[in-house]
């Protein structure tokens, strides 16, 4: 059986375009997404698979940003395959769902999936689904500083966090990081960890200080006054060591990079 098919990025392509990986049993449908995908220069598609063992292997080698992944194929579905790397604890992309089947909508989103694709994929509903990529991946922050900043009139100074059965008000500069998690978001503070009654972490960051708390992936909000080290990762990435109890390592998502060199002059 043919493994997973990987790809030097195309020549011209911006350091700002999404590292993408495709994922379908379908020759077919493989094909005619990756040649729709050709009109979107923000999409590079770095490595294509074709089956879910495939695609798991696929993900954690190449690292992608983002993944247009088939739900139904032999030997491990799409969503056996979301539930794999999050058991491996690899750093998860963002999904977009591919589906002749409707009612998969709803598990798209629960497992948190920027969107989904009904089969066959229709051009104009595609480019919908890569603004909603953009937005997500590849919208502009404010350029971050390290050291203390005045928080914006909608930064919030106080958070609730629910913590051994206990609804605690911690300060804002006291969250290490946050992270998301079947719908759950988990905080992590200089003294507990907890949740919070936020329902996405677009909703937590936007109550934060734009100045001091980053999205460094996908999955993370971190305090950039938390972070302890910088680490050199795989295919010039980077992790990020916090300062909590448990050195908690997190990684820098590829369309972050340049932000994390700005922000340390790396």
């Amino acid at each position: 059986m043919a493994g997973p098919v990987t790809s030097k990025p195309p020549a011209g392509r911006t350091g700002a375009s999404i590292p993408t990986v495709l994922a379908d049993d379908e020759a077919l449908a493989l094909d005619e997404l990756a040649f729709l995908l050709r009109e979107f220069p923000d999409i590079d598609i770095v490595g294509t698979a074709r089956n879910g063992i495939e695609a798991v292997q696929c993900i954690e080698e190449c690292e992608p940003d983002l993944v247009f992944l088939d739900v139904q194929m032999p030997g491990l579905d799409g969503l056996g395959v979301i539930h794999k790397l999050k058991a491996d604890k690899a750093p998860m992309p963002a999904f977009v769902l591919c589906t002749a089947y409707e009612q998969y909508a709803l598990e798209a989103f629960r497992l948190e999936a920027l969107d989904y694709l009904l089969k066959p994929v229709d051009r104009d509903r595609l480019a919908q689904t890569v603004e909603r990529v953009k937005r997500s991946l590849l919208e502009p922050e404010p350029l971050l500083a390290p050291g203390p900043a005045s928080p914006g009139p909608a930064a919030r100074a106080k958070l609730l966090v629910k913590s051994g059965g206990r609804n605690l008000i911690v300060d804002a500069a006291e969250l290490i990081y946050a992270t998301i998690e079947d719908g759950l978001i988990t905080v992590v503070t200089t003294a507990l960890e907890g949740q919070t009654n936020y329902k996405t972490i677009e909703e937590l960051q936007s109550s934060l200080d734009p100045a001091t708390f980053w999205r460094a992936h996908r999955g993370y909000v971190v305090n950039i006054n938390h972070i302890r080290e910088v680490i050199p990762w795989f295919k010039s990435s980077y992790q990020l060591r916090m300062d909590d109890k448990k050195g908690t390592e997190i990684p820098v998502s590829r369309v972050q990079t340049k932000r994390l060199r700005e922000l340390f002059k790396l």
